[in-house]
């Protein structure tokens, strides 16, 4: 797992770089807006999303500055989302990533208008995007749009709340993750790929199964890690979807069918690669990491 630390650590440093220069400096009006916009999207966080964008360019030999403003665009989505999904209207939640929830370190009406702010901005960075003509950075806008919009990240948080108190079966568990978590890195893969100017289908095809295997395999170990792990390690409150009778993964088929279900994701996602050269092995330890991972 070195390698994929120094590569996820490199990614990192690249991204807040990049945030830092197109995030609305905090002195500029209105000042408390943007400085909560720079809380949520620069806090502390693992930045797989962006990763998944620089390694899907990497893997058709593209690395340039084409990829940041995707990189950035998914990092901000996902951070928009965050804030929405602390909200008291939601998971009611008082900690992110160690530190107190936007709503909480602000207000909640900032934090609303923080997480809309970090959405536009979002599409604006992928509209302005250097790339070779205009039918690409639509081609991207359509993607994340898809990705994020009703038949995606928000329609699978809005199948999150109707299931609260409910006993749905595992064929609708895994729907409602599906599009809650697993569109925004399928997309992210997308917009890599899309950067780099790639045309051969069976390849696309091929990163689209091991992203849609990692965002399943990431919502079953955030459930188990709901269960068996700890506050100071995770960064969030333990039992928090026990307490709210929200569905999980080891609420329906036990922490150790959760765990099996884990591995054979993984297995699923590094098979996806299996056309792949060499290229492609940080991608197949992400989905080692994503498993093992403790927060």
């Amino acid at each position: 797992m070195n390698s994929l630390n120094k590569a996820l650590s490199e990614a990192q440093q690249r991204l807040e770089t990049a945030l830092e220069t197109v995030l609305p400096n905090p002195a500029l009006i209105p000042n408390r807006l943007h400085e909560a916009m720079r809380y949520a999207a620069l806090g502390p966080g693992k930045r797989l999303r962006p990763f998944l964008v620089y390694q899907a360019g990497a893997l058709f030999n593209e690395s340039g500055p084409v990829l940041d403003a995707p990189a950035c665009a998914v990092e901000m989505i996902h951070a928009y989302s965050l804030i929405h999904d602390d909200l008291p209207a939601m998971d009611d939640d008082d900690l992110r990533r160690g530190r107190a929830t936007c709503h909480r370190a602000f207000d909640e009406a900032t934090a609303i208008l923080a997480g809309d702010a970090l959405q536009s901005l979002a599409f604006e960075l992928l509209a302005a995007a250097e790339m070779p003509d205009a039918e690409q950075r639509l081609a991207m806008v359509e993607i994340l749009a898809r990705a994020i919009g009703s038949r995606g990240m928000a329609g699978g948080q809005m199948m999150d709340l109707d299931a609260v108190g409910k006993a749905p079966d595992i064929a609708e568990l895994e729907d409602m993750h599906i599009h809650k978590t697993g569109m925004l890195m399928l997309a992210s893969l997308q917009l890599g790929a899309r950067c780099a100017g790639v045309t051969d289908q069976k390849a696309i095809r091929s990163l689209e199964k091991y992203g849609r295997a990692i965002g399943l395999a990431f919502q079953v170990q955030d459930d188990l890690l709901d269960v068996t792990g700890d506050a100071e390690t995770t960064g969030k409150a333990s039992g928090a979807d026990a307490e709210r009778h929200k569905p999980t993964y080891p609420g329906l088929i036990g922490v150790t069918e959760a765990r099996a279900f884990a591995e054979t994701l993984c297995d699923s996602a590094i098979s996806a690669l299996d056309d792949f050269d060499g290229r492609a092995d940080l991608l197949r330890e992400l989905a080692r990491y994503i498993i093992q991972r403790d927060h």
